[in-house]
């Protein structure tokens, strides 16, 4: 469904020049679930960005569903790839009530059957119509990230593309969003990529999993061998270690990894 072959993104021009992903590929087949994890500034966020086309600024293939993607998408693109955001209270207009939120995609696509169409996503998501003319202010941080989800899935796409999308919620309302979006990838055989900082989360929704730190990916790992703690690169077992919770020796071990041998 997805393949991405030697992806590059840098920002800035000449001496301000920052690579900020460097010769990435990886390939995810269709309905699967497939992560990207590292730290903050490793890239993660820039490919997700490029394979949505919001950014317009990048060197090497994008394939989707068979198509390869131009810098510029259209339409028809837009309604098979959504995202979905890190924050849910800077994702949603704050003066929109979330029926006008939702239908606005449904209108830019000539969809129709908008009202029927606004009601079942929000049954999808696990909100009643009780909340169609609520404005976001009105939501809790769980509710507005239900309705985020809501909006890419009116549309009804293939392929979600999910930017760290409880990392701004409390632990409770991590779990629920996660089980939310793992039912919906059961129903509907969507093809996600979630992209984390954290290894739990990913470990939770992912088979397939690349591990990035600045800008390049050092190693691509099945979901077993994260959770058997078997990595082989020594960036992703110190990774895995700092996910555990603050250790003062693994702290005084951390080690800084030369990308440029990868």
């Amino acid at each position: 469904m997805i393949t991405v072959r030697d992806l590059s993104v840098t920002f800035g021009r000449g001496r301000r020049a920052v690579p900020a992903v460097q010769r990435v590929s990886f390939a995810v087949e269709a309905g699967g679930l497939y992560g990207i994890v590292g730290e903050s500034g490793s890239g993660k966020s820039t490919i997700l960005n490029v394979l949505s086309g919001l950014n317009r600024r990048w060197r090497g293939s994008v394939t989707i569903d068979g198509d390869r993607q131009a810098m510029q998408r259209d339409l028809a693109f837009h309604k098979k790839v959504q995202m979905v955001f890190q924050d849910p209270y800077g994702s949603l207009h704050p003066r929109h009530t979330v029926d006008r939120i939702l239908s606005e995609p449904v209108a830019i696509h000539r969809l129709g059957q908008s009202a029927a169409r606004v009601v079942k996503a929000l049954e999808e998501v696990g909100l009643g119509p009780e909340f169609r003319f609520r404005y976001p202010h009105q939501l809790s941080g769980g509710q507005r990230q239900r309705v985020a989800v809501a909006r890419a899935l009116i549309l009804e796409p293939r392929i979600l593309l999910l930017d760290e999308p409880t990392s701004a919620l409390d632990v409770s309302v991590q779990a629920e969003v996660l089980n939310l979006l793992t039912g919906l990838h059961q129903r509907r055989n969507l093809t996600y990529i979630l992209v984390s900082h954290n290894l739990a989360v990913v470990a939770h929704m992912c088979r397939r999993i690349a591990v990035m730190n600045r800008g390049v990916i050092i190693e691509e790992l099945g979901v077993e061998t994260l959770r058997d703690r078997s990595p082989q690169h020594p960036y992703t077992r110190q990774l895995l270690s700092a996910s555990l919770g603050y250790d003062r020796q693994a702290v005084a071990m951390l080690e800084e990894f030369d990308m440029d041998a990868y």
